[in-house]
């Protein structure tokens, strides 16, 4: 099934206005019962029925709003993004809630809370030392005392207008969004849910995967053609997810000389240059049925930021029958390759549309975007049935 541009760009004025290891056999999913707890809209197809290229919003509509909040998610489904991303964090309490990273001091007001100031502390996350406060270190109830911010204000300072508009939102509240509006559109609303940090959590008592999958089943997004994507970094979390939903699942993979902190933890020497090699691609198609590479594992760029020779990765991962889904395409100069930036100002608007027809001629099959309706624009000429300016 594909979708044409027509109805996002009748809503879109509109939306801008008011928007605010070993691997066992898949498990059958079992929808919930109650349809205010269902993945309810029109159709049932899976992954291989989204349109292609496809647009994930990444963080929601993270260009315009503060990310992971609902008022980033709304705006992302009212621009037209086919999926709409969660990152995954617990609370103390064993709460999913989404938040990029579980350092909250970038994207809340937690440090203008003065009952919070001795929470500030040092920790090390997969090996890298972050002080802050911690999402871990905090109740659902303590949570939702605080709002959301702009992460980066230097380069999105429009989006400051939006500060503390919004709590942190649960998960559980996203899939109660995320239905409702697929019955109100008669529409099926994608996600993609990422586990942050998962090995890291698990020290902690804090697993992900058993959580989540709870929640999946719950509101009936456990299944083999659930409209769900389930990511991860680490190779194990998702090999954990395979064995407990049939959801479809992603790796994530970073720069390619990185390895999976999983990995590090099991002393397992490969690196994400091993495992964008094609039998690194076949163990991964094992348990998933799609990889998230970084835009430079596709087309590395060189010492002044230009893009260089693509490599055949987008071939490889589609010989081992994944999809692909890179992160993560941006509108400003400083997230831009350097042939696609215009002037000297890093958070001005730069040639996007030039850097997404890049990557999309190389025949991927979605892309993380922080501005999904500039993705959509730039998909609609490599969609089935779409002409170039039409």
């Amino acid at each position: 099934m594909t979708q044409g541009g027509a109805a996002r760009r009748t809503v879109l004025g509109a939306a801008v206005l008011a928007a605010g290891t070993g691997i066992t056999g898949l498990t059958a999913g079992t929808a919930s019962a109650a349809d205010d707890r269902s993945d309810s809209g029109h159709g049932d197809g899976g992954y291989r029925d989204l349109p292609v290229p496809l647009v994930i919003g990444h963080r929601g509509a993270s260009g315009y709003r503060p990310e992971h909040t609902l008022g980033s998610y709304q705006l992302a489904l009212d621009l037209g993004a086919d999926v709409i991303e969660q990152d995954l964090v617990p609370t103390k309490d064993g709460h999913l809630v989404c938040r990029h990273e579980n350092e909250i001091g970038g994207t809340t007001d937690v440090a203008d809370h003065p009952e919070f100031a001795s929470r500030r502390t040092t920790k090390t996350v997969d090996g890298v030392s972050v002080t802050g406060w911690f999402t871990e270190d905090f109740t659902l109830a303590e949570l939702k005392t605080l709002r959301a911010k702009e992460r980066i204000p230097a380069v999105r300072q429009r989006n400051t207008l939006y500060d503390g508009r919004w709590a942190v939102p649960t998960f559980e509240e996203v899939l109660r969004w995320a239905n409702r509006e697929g019955r109100l559109r008669d529409k099926r609303i994608w996600l993609h849910v990422e586990t942050k940090h998962p090995t890291y959590f698990r020290g902690l008592g804090l697993g992900l995967e058993e959580p989540l999958a709870k929640l999946l089943r719950r509101y009936g997004r456990d299944g083999r053609d659930a409209a769900v994507f389930l990511q991860s970094f680490e190779p194990s979390s998702i090999q954990r997810l395979s064995r407990l939903v049939s959801a479809p699942r992603v790796v994530l993979l970073s720069a390619a000389g990185t390895r999976p902190w999983d990995f590090e933890v099991a002393k397992d020497p490969r690196t994400v240059a091993d495992l964008v090699k094609p039998e690194g691609l076949k163990w991964i198609a094992g348990f998933a049925q799609g990889i998230g590479p970084t835009l430079d594992l596709i087309v590395p760029r060189d010492a002044a930021g230009k893009l260089g020779t693509p490599t055949t990765l987008v071939r490889d991962a589609h010989a081992k029958g994944l999809v692909l889904h890179p992160y993560t395409a941006r509108n400003e100069n400083s997230f831009l390759p350097a042939e696609y930036r215009k002037g000297t100002d890093p958070a001005a608007y730069g040639d996007a549309f030039g850097a997404f027809k890049k990557y999309f001629e190389l025949g991927i099959d979605g892309i993380f975007t922080d501005n999904p309706d500039t993705g959509l624009l730039a998909a609609e000429a490599f969609r089935p049935g779409r002409g170039v300016n039409r």
